[in-house]
């Protein structure tokens, strides 16, 4: 099937871009075929081979360019293209668990593949691409003969959003290692399996020595990895703060499996905002503060949302940060750029008026590749600050 796309849509992949805009088509109609489909220019002739699909950004991604048959052969290249890439880790006895496809960095947007030990967790983004999922997963299973595949539904649909779909299931907890560090992880309990993989570089260098002897505050803290890497690294002691009630077992889990005790560790569950205050209270104060909000969330009445308010969390830690310390600002809000968000954070610094030095910053790791020509493929950012407060 030939889709006619725009000129500036045809400049645009030619470039380099892969990701498809509703805007981007000659005619535009509510549903999709779910086939591959090639898309022209106004003169008919060949752009590129790819998809279309609903999802949370576009409508579709090209995969080819070269005017390739799309069939099994094409992608056991792929993929094996990408595993290779991967060399480095599938060696690092150290590290058992990190991304092995990650969507249009490895040239097949709407689609991520995750390695745990052995075990593949499959996330795709929309319908169409995951009406191949038999052709996919199948040459994954032919490269790889993983001990078992979990695919999540991360898309509208009736379908649960997370199943099992070949091989054993683990016992779980499923314990990976990073960095030599062990994290309890459960591959079939929803999207969340307890440790998100891009942060791998920001841990590391907690264990490595950023976190010695610091008394260390982790916000947002999940399941409480930060904690466990800084505690890793020679914490005196660390603070895991998050709103949801299960934190609190899955962060002891963590520290447990770990063998670290609970004597130095705080698991606190409470709203973000209200640990500020409370704190600022019992005048609490922390050497290293971690900021890894979620791009957006609601609690009761209230909203937060990383692109209006990251500027609030800088405030709330300041106001309990040692007179020399540190923060580990971080968001992986695609719409928030690098320069928007230094901006916002070092604007607060400046009201403040504290002295501050960035002295680290982190991008994706590189077991997820990135579209350079697509900044919102390139979604986290790391900053790390030195403070010293008047």
């Amino acid at each position: 099937m030939q889709v006619e796309i725009k000129d500036q849509a045809a400049k645009k992949i030619r470039r380099g871009i892969p990701l498809i805009q509703k805007e981007d088509l000659k005619k535009y109609h509510e549903t999709f075929p779910k086939e591959w489909v090639k898309f022209v220019d106004k003169q008919g002739k060949y752009v590129a081979t790819g998809y279309l699909g609903k999802q949370n950004k576009g409508i579709g991604w090209v995969v080819d360019r070269n005017d390739s048959a799309l069939n099994d052969e094409f992608f056991e290249q792929l993929f094996q293209t990408a595993i290779d890439q991967r060399s480095f880790y599938f060696s690092d006895e150290s590290t058992t668990a990190f991304r092995l496809i990650n969507g249009e960095g490895d040239g097949l947007g709407g689609i991520t593949v995750d390695y745990y030990d052995g075990y593949l967790v499959v996330s795709w983004y929309n319908e169409t691409i995951y009406h191949f999922r038999k052709k996919l997963t199948d040459s994954l299973q032919k490269l790889l003969h993983p001990k078992g595949i979990v695919e999540k539904i991360r898309f509208t649909s009736d379908l649960p959003e997370s199943n099992w779909v070949s091989g054993s299931k683990p016992e779980e907890p499923l314990l990976v290692k990073e960095n030599g560090v062990n994290y309890a992880t459960y591959l079939d309990e929803g999207y969340m399996t307890g440790i998100f993989l891009d942060q791998k570089e920001v841990r590391g260098r907690l264990i490595e020595g950023v976190a010695l002897g610091k008394r260390v505050l982790n916000m947002f803290s999940y399941t409480g990895a930060f904690s466990v890497a800084a505690a890793f690294g020679g914490a005196l002691e660390t603070t895991s703060v998050d709103l949801a009630q299960r934190s609190r077992a899955k962060t002891e889990e963590q520290f447990a499996v770990n063998g670290i005790s609970l004597d130095q560790q705080r698991i606190v569950v409470m709203d973000t905002f209200e640990y500020f205050r409370y704190a600022a209270r019992k005048e609490l104060t922390y050497d290293l503060i971690v900021l890894d909000p979620p791009s957006f969330a609601r609690n009761k009445k209230k909203t937060f949302s990383v692109l209006k308010d990251y500027g609030r969390l800088i405030e709330g830690s300041l106001d309990i940060l040692s007179a020399e310390g540190t923060i580990i600002a971080s968001t992986n809000a695609s719409n928030f750029t690098i320069e928007k968000f230094q901006a916002a954070i070092e604007e607060v610094f400046i009201k403040e008026n504290v002295t501050y030095h960035l002295t680290e910053s982190y991008r994706l790791p590189p077991d997820f590749p990135a579209v350079e020509q697509l900044a919102e493929s390139n979604y986290l950012k790391v900053l790390i600050y030195e403070i010293q407060k008047e």
